[in-house]
């Protein structure tokens, strides 16, 4: 049995073959295109893949800045919980709530002094802007707060509006608008029709959530007057909870709903944004499937330059062959060049990658419309889980694709190969 060669003498083979002739920065022309390849495909995988977390955890937060991460409900006609300050209770010594606090959700219709209108969601809550805020809303108030101070006399109470609301509007800090209640309507008995009540609001701040949906059409006031607003009494249409991971909301979730039991009923921020979220999962999928394919052509280039390497080597395979190298040091020879050229590609596509993945990130280079991705920019979050995954990927496409070429060079007949031409 022939003995193994030194692994010296296979790296400086492979070395030398990558260099080939027709050298383009120390080595050869189809070196650096395969290796650019395997740099490209790495480069966009970890790009593509970036949007794709970015997008997940940037709608996320954006949803939870205004709705809480878990939402308690009731079944029936009239949708309230009344009384609600039992369930609140039960939620608050639920292991993982964070905070709770009830809420008041209704439409309404929002008219300026202009006689503008435009349809609003109308958020009634509590006026708790401490560390054991349910949501984050208050520190997107970029101007007043919650405690809804007013300055005007003839007016119901203070309300907060949508910074994009508020410039559709035209009704910033200090101005009135109108409120249509559907619960405060009443017949007229001398027409015979029902004549709604309109509602006075001062305008006390504004709120900038980055989030389009909430921006442009919620209207937030102190929980007590929403209640009555709405005609609820001491009733309200909710709890708001927050939980230490809103990942296991719905854990939490059907817990409570096994202790409160019925009419009771939970709503977590993934059910509520299902539809979302399997739509954002299966694009980074299908793009994850896409670049992957980049990755499979820049394994052809490698395949392509190997096997042009066996071509133009034969004769000196041949004579290595005849000297005592072993078909299987042949082999090793090219799975150091696959390898060589897919860890300096990684390397270097992980680089660019990365770079790239920042710089679009920090600059928000990438503009969307925020009317359709609810967001205005294109963020990008990289995970070590998917860098480690495709770089794992990178250097086994570029050695797998070293099988073939090393095959053929293996088989290459000692006397045959002296003789090539």
């Amino acid at each position: 049995m022939a003995p193994r060669p030194p692994s010296s003498l296979v790296l400086r083979l492979a070395a030398r073959y990558l260099r080939g002739r027709g050298r383009f920065f120390g080595f050869s022309l189809n070196t650096v295109i395969a290796t650019g390849g395997v740099a490209i495909g790495v480069a966009a995988l970890i790009v593509v893949l970036g949007v794709m977390n970015g997008l997940r955890d940037e709608l996320r937060d954006r949803i939870l800045v205004a709705n809480p991460d878990l939402r308690v409900l009731t079944f029936g006609q009239s949708l309230r919980i009344e009384p609600w300050q039992g369930a609140l209770d039960t939620v608050l010594a639920e292991p993982g709530v964070v905070a709770a606090a009830p809420e008041v959700l209704t439409q309404s219709v929002a008219r300026n002094s202009a006689g503008y209108v435009s349809a609003v969601q109308v958020v009634g809550v509590t006026a708790d802007t401490g560390a054991r805020s349910v949501t984050t809303l208050p520190s997107a108030i970029t101007q007043g707060d919650l405690t809804f101070t007013t300055t005007k006399l003839d007016v119901d109470g203070g309300i907060i509006l949508g910074y994009r609301l508020a410039n559709r509007m035209s009704a910033f800090p200090g101005d009135v608008i109108e409120l249509v209640s559907s619960a405060s309507a009443r017949v007229n008995a001398a027409v015979g029709t029902v004549v709604p009540r309109f509602w006075r609001f001062e305008v006390t701040g504004l709120f900038d959530t980055g989030m389009y949906q909430y921006d442009d059409g919620f209207a937030v006031m102190p929980l007590a007057l929403a209640q009555k607003f709405d005609g609820l009494g001491q009733a309200v249409t909710g709890i708001q909870i927050k939980v230490s991971d809103p990942w296991k909301a719905p854990e939490i979730g059907q817990r409570l709903e096994e202790k409160l039991g019925y009419p009771y009923r939970s709503l977590d921020w993934q059910t509520q944004n299902a539809t979302l979220f399997s739509a954002l999962q299966l694009e980074k999928l299908g793009m994850g499937l896409i670049i992957c394919i980049i990755m499979l052509v820049a394994a052809f280039n490698i395949v392509g330059t190997l096997t042009m390497v066996v071509t133009d080597k034969t004769r000196e395979i041949g004579i290595l062959r005849a000297m005592g190298l072993t078909s299987g040091s042949i082999r090793r020879v090219f799975v150091v060049q696959g390898a060589i050229i897919g860890a300096v590609g990684t390397a270097v596509g992980l680089g660019l990658g990365l770079a790239l993945s920042l710089v679009i990130d920090r600059s928000g280079l990438i503009r969307i419309d925020p009317t359709v991705y609810f967001i205005d920019r294109l963020p990008v979050h990289t995970q070590l889980l998917d860098v480690v995954l495709v770089v794992i990927v990178s250097l086994a496409v570029a050695v797998l694709a070293t099988i073939h070429p090393g095959r053929a060079a293996a088989r290459l007949v000692p006397v045959e190969a002296i003789r090539h031409e």
